[in-house]
């Protein structure tokens, strides 16, 4: 596998991973910080809610858009807004690395491992997915998650290529075609053409449709997953030139619908309608804001 692009480059994409453990120390609801995450910790915690924000956000900026953290301490949850980003996959070695930095995060910390969700935003959610499968997988580092959620998120990297073909061919605005064509470029050059080889899409990615391969997921079947998505087919046509199949809801329902037949018990598709707004009031779905807070923390602290 390449190594990626500059991630000065890769912001194109869609709209890190030293968690040292130098810490500031915290004052009355101020965060526990160190350069690779911001923790907020009650006196008493029930459970622990670790968020990835999108491709560029950093943990002030995941804050800054879903700002839980008052709601949360007040039902005992900590909150850990992470500064790793600018990934749209992770290779093995990648998952290994941020798994044991999250064991020492949680063990400098002293946070209680028996209720834990991950969830994020966009690509943040696709490493939700697939470091919660990780650790339920290698349960020896005793943080399997008790629940995984994603919001708006691009969980089929074989769709999206094609998605940016078709965004070219439309040619619905300078910018559609010029961030279309670079994630197809950048694409093409580190997993291939999923036309001429999937496996490496497959290897990848959280779910490749025309394949049913949920290999990245398998593990997860007994997790509590949601996934939160706000299908406004006006707002897509009008804005993007975006047909509903392009969306990220439209794959997301699938792999809802999908992971229903096999057999998963907890897997929960939540839409919202006329939710999404950036934190500067603009209109947009895919944002953090289309998240119920009350009712993710109800549902973080179900038994």
């Amino acid at each position: 596998m390449k190594n990626l692009l500059k991630s000065s480059i890769l912001t194109l994409l869609l709209l890190t991973l030293n968690l040292g453990i130098a810490q500031v120390n915290p004052g009355e609801n101020n965060p526990i910080s160190t350069e690779s995450y911001n923790l907020y910790k009650p006196d008493k915690t029930e459970a622990v809610l670790i968020l990835f924000g999108g491709f560029p956000e950093n943990g002030e900026m995941i804050e800054n858009e879903f700002p839980i953290t008052d709601k949360a301490l007040e039902e005992e949850i900590a909150v850990i807004y992470m500064n790793f980003n600018r990934k749209l996959w992770l290779e093995e070695s990648q998952k290994a690395d941020l798994a044991n930095n999250l064991k020492v995060l949680f063990e400098t910390n002293d946070l209680p491992k028996k209720k834990i969700v991950i969830g994020g935003l966009s690509s943040g959610g696709s490493i939700a997915l697939l470091m919660g499968n990780y650790l339920t997988e290698n349960s020896n580092l005793n943080l399997e998650p008790t629940g995984v959620f994603v919001v708006d998120s691009p969980i089929d990297l074989a769709a999206l290529y094609r998605i940016t073909e078709d965004n070219i061919k439309r040619n619905f605005s300078e910018a559609s075609v010029g961030e279309s064509t670079f994630i197809h470029n950048y694409f093409k050059s580190q997993l291939g053409n999923p036309n001429e080889e999937i496996k490496p899409y497959e290897d990848f990615s959280v779910f490749t449709w025309e394949t049913k391969n949920y290999q990245n997921i398998e593990d997860l079947k007994n997790t509590k997953l949601r996934f939160y998505s706000e299908p406004d087919k006006e707002w897509w046509k009008k804005n993007m030139g975006v047909e509903y199949e392009q969306m990220n809801a439209f794959h997301i329902k699938r792999l809802t619908e999908f992971l229903k037949d096999q057999d998963y018990k907890n897997v929960e598709y939540l839409t919202s309608e006329n939710k999404g707004y950036r934190s500067n009031g603009e209109r947009h779905p895919h944002s953090w804001s289309i998240v119920n807070k009350e009712d993710l923390l109800e549902w973080i602290l179900e038994e």
